[in-house]
């Protein structure tokens, strides 16, 4: 079983500070990549910009993400990392394991690669413009980067581009399944797990997974029903799959389909 995604923060002052000398303007950009040397070795770490109080860092098989407010200066956050140095080589060596056993799964992340999204195929192509760093069109998903770019910059922007949709596909969908029944208060947010499609906890708390986007909308419906239905029936008891079934009559297919998926197994 792969090593699910790993979180920690460090707080930060709440007083608002102005943006420091060091920041530049294109720090900005979601998803850049970074360095920086974690005992004595190079680790390269993504950058988010976010409207939060404290640093972030989420350890996936993509690496290190590190999340920070907009007015924290990039020579802070680099010493934050290294405040963080022991955590975060800890379980980067996880994922490196857990990536060397499952390394056939790997794309390669270039032009002309094949994503799924919505259960159909995107064919990656890279073009040095400007404008929208990722946008589709037709059947293609068209990257904002040259043609020399780095599997990694080319496989950054393509998640970036699949989260920033699974945040407006799954949003849609928990909301029409969700007016369907009587279902408790409960908020709802993206998880980036590799060894579940969804949880419901029993304060109404919600996650689906973003890769579920890869899917067909059958698929999706499938675990968003499921897990609004644990918002009534925390078990798999017969109760609970009535639930299911009257949140979603014809969800056995897409059930079927879905237990026959593996995380691990796929590319993001």
């Amino acid at each position: 079983m792969p090593p699910d995604t790993e979180d920690c923060q460090l707080s930060l002052p709440l007083q608002v500070q102005a943006p420091m000398p060091d920041l530049p303007a294109a720090d900005a950009v979601a998803g850049r990549l970074r360095r920086v040397v974690l005992g004595g070795q190079l680790c390269h770490f993504r950058l988010r910009r976010a409207r939060r109080r404290t640093i972030g860092f989420q350890i996936d098989d993509q690496g290190l993400t590190v999340s920070a407010p907009k007015w924290v200066s990039l020579r802070a956050i680099e010493e934050a990392i290294l405040e963080k140095e022991r955590w975060i080589r800890s379980k980067l060596a996880q994922w490196q394991d857990w990536r060397a056993r499952h390394g056939a799964h790997r794309l390669h992340w270039a032009d002309g690669a094949v994503v799924h999204f919505l259960g159909e195929e995107l064919t990656l192509k890279l073009r040095a413009a400007d404008g929208s760093a990722a946008v589709r069109v037709g059947r293609e998903l068209q990257l904002a980067l040259p043609a020399g770019a780095s599997e990694a910059e080319v496989r950054a922007l393509v998640q970036d581009w699949f989260r920033h949709q699974a945040i407006r596909i799954l949003g849609d969908r928990v909301n029409l399944l969700a007016a369907r029944g009587a279902v408790r208060p409960y908020t709802w947010r993206l998880s980036s797990a590799r060894t579940q499609w969804g949880s419901c906890n029993e304060d109404g708390r919600i996650r689906l997974n973003w890769r579920l986007v890869f899917f067909p909308i059958p698929v999706i419906d499938y675990v968003v029903a499921h897990e609004l239905a644990h918002l009534t029936e925390l078990n798999h008891g017969r109760a609970f799959w009535h639930e299911v079934e009257r949140l979603l009559p014809d969800f056995r297919a897409a059930r079927d389909q879905i237990k026959n998926e593996e995380l691990a197994a796929l590319p993001l």
